[in-house]
C-alpha cells in the first residue's frame, strides 16, 4: 500500500508511505544498499540507531553465493540476516550485464573472448564473476529466486542496456524488457497465490530506453499499465550527463502513475536525491555512502571531504561538528584518520555510519520541508552552500 501525505506547490516532490508485511517505509526514501545481505562494515543494530527503515540485496550476487535455497533454508533472507524491517531486492538486471561476462574471473584473453552474455528474447546466459560458471537467468526464474529470498518488495528482471547504446539496440532491449516484465507479472502472481501466510512481496517493473525521450515515454506507459505496486526507473547514472539523467526524468514525471512510488535505481549523490525528488521520486538507493567511507570520503553540508588530508591529524573535532551521528559523538577527525592510516576495520564502520547518517538525515530533512511547504528553499540552500563535485579537500 502507498498512501501520499503532503505535495510541495509547484514541484513534484511529495511524501508518503509504503506499507510492507515487515514495516511502514515513510518517503521519499534513501535505502542502503546490501547487495551480499549487508551493508558494508555496518551491523544491523548500527543501522537500526540511524532509523534505517528499509535496506537492499542484490538477486545476482546472493543467487552466486550462498544461493537461495540456503536463504530460504535459513528461514528467508529478514530471520538470515536478523533484519526485521522491509527489504527490497534488486533482480539482478544490470549485474548480470555488468559483470556476467566474467573477465573479473578468468585471465586470458582467450578465455574472456569465449565468456560473453549472450541474450535472447527467453533469458540472458551469463557467467559468474566468482568462478566464471555458467548460469541462465529467464524472467520466471528470478521471480523464483527473489520469493525464496523473501523481501518486501522485488524488481522484475529487465535489459539495463548501456548508455552508449543507440536507438535501435535500446528499442530493443526495452520492448525485451516488456515482454519479460510480463512474464515477471505471471509468474510471480503465480508464486503469491502459492504462498501461506501472510507475507506477499510487491512486484517493481523497470522503465527502460536509455536517454531516448520517445522509448521512456513509450516504456512509461507500458509499464504503468501492468498496474503493479511501484514502478522504477532504471538505466540511469550509468554514463549518462547530469542533465540528461535531469532531462530524462522531466520527461517520464507526467507519464508516471500518480499514485504509485516512484523507484529512481541507483542514484544516491545528495545534489541528484535533491534534483530527483522536485521531479516526483520517492524512492532512492546506492553504494555510494559505504564506498566513499571505505575509501576515506566523507559528506559535510560543504560537500566532499577526505580524512587522509593533513589537515585532520591534528584536528580535535569530530568529522563535522554539526552532525550527531555515533561516530561524530564519539571521536575526532585526528583519531578517525589514524586509524585509517593503520588500515583499521572501526575506521571504515565510523566513516560508513557519518555518512549513511548524512543521507538519511537528508531525506528527513527533504520529507519536514515537503511537510511544511519549504522544500524549494531547502533544495537551493542545500545547494548554493554544497561543493559540486565537492573534492574539498584535494
Amino acid at each position: 500500500m502507498f498512501q501520499i501525505l503532503k505535495k510541495q506547490e509547484n514541484s513534484g516532490a511529495r511524501t508518503g508511505m509504503i506499507t510492507t508485511p515487515h514495516g511502514t517505509i515513510n518517503t521519499p526514501v534513501f535505502m542502503p544498499v546490501g547487495t551480499k545481505a549487508t551493508v558494508k562494515a555496518v551491523t544491523t543494530d548500527q543501522l537500526i540507531e540511524l532509523n534505517t527503515e528499509v535496506i537492499l540485496g542484490n538477486t545476482y550476487h546472493l543467487h552466486l553465493r550462498p544461493g537461495e535455497d540456503i536463504i530460504k533454508e535459513m528461514g528467508g533472507l529478514h530471520k538470515w540476516m536478523n533484519w526485521n524491517r522491509p527489504i527490497l531486492t534488486d533482480s539482478g538486471g544490470f549485474q548480470v550485464f555488468s559483470l556476467g561476462s566474467g573477465k573479473n574471473y578468468i585471465g586470458t584473453e582467450d578465455a574472456k573472448a569465449k565468456t560473453a552474455v549472450k541474450i535472447t528474447d527467453d533469458g540472458v546466459e551469463f557467467h559468474s564473476h566468482l568462478d566464471g560458471s555458467v548460469h541462465y537467468f529467464t524472467p520466471e526464474k528470478v521471480m523464483e529466486i527473489e520469493a525464496d529470498i523473501g523481501a518486501d518488495i522485488v524488481m522484475a528482471f529487465d535489459e539495463c542496456a548501456p548508455a552508449t547504446s543507440d536507438h535501435a539496440y535500446a528499442k530493443q532491449a526495452m520492448e525485451r524488457t516488456h515482454n519479460w516484465a510480463l512474464k515477471c507479472k505471471k509468474t510471480h502472481e503465480k508464486i503469491q497465490k502459492e504462498k501461506s501466510g501472510n507475507h506477499r512481496q510487491a512486484l517493481f517493473p523497470i522503465i527502460q530506453g536509455v536517454t531516448y525521450d520517445d522509448l521512456r515515454i513509450e516504456s512509461a506507459k507500458f509499464m504503468a499499465d501492468l498496474d503493479l505496486p511501484g514502478i522504477a526507473i532504471g538505466g540511469l547514472s550509468v554514463g549518462e550527463s547530469k542533465s540528461q539523467m535531469y532531462g530524462t526524468l522531466d520527461i517520464l514525471h507526467p507519464h508516471l502513475p500518480e499514485e504509485k512510488p516512484r523507484y529512481l535505481m541507483g542514484v544516491g549523490t545528495p545534489e541528484d536525491i535533491l534534483e530527483a525528488v522536485d521531479r516526483g521520486i520517492d524512492m532512492f538507493d546506492c553504494v555510494l555512502p559505504t564506498r566513499l567511507a571505505r575509501h576515506g570520503t566523507f559528506w559535510r553540508s560543504e560537500g566532499r571531504f577526505h580524512i587522509k588530508h593533513a589537515r585532520y591529524q591534528r584536528d580535535p573535532l569530530p568529522l563535522d561538528p554539526n552532525c550527531i551521528c555515533y561516530a561524530c559523538r564519539h571521536h575526532t577527525s585526528s583519531y578517525i584518520r589514524h586509524i585509517f592510516f593503520e588500515g583499521e576495520i572501526l575506521a571504515m564502520t565510523l566513516l560508513s555510519i557519518h555518512n549513511l547518517h548524512f543521507l538519511l538525515n537528508l531525506m528527513r530533512q527533504i520529507q519536514s520541508s515537503i511537510s511544511a511547504g519549504t522544500f524549494l528553499t531547502l533544495k537551493k540552500d542545500f545547494l548554493q552552500k554544497f561543493t559540486i563535485p565537492g573534492n574539498i579537500d584535494t
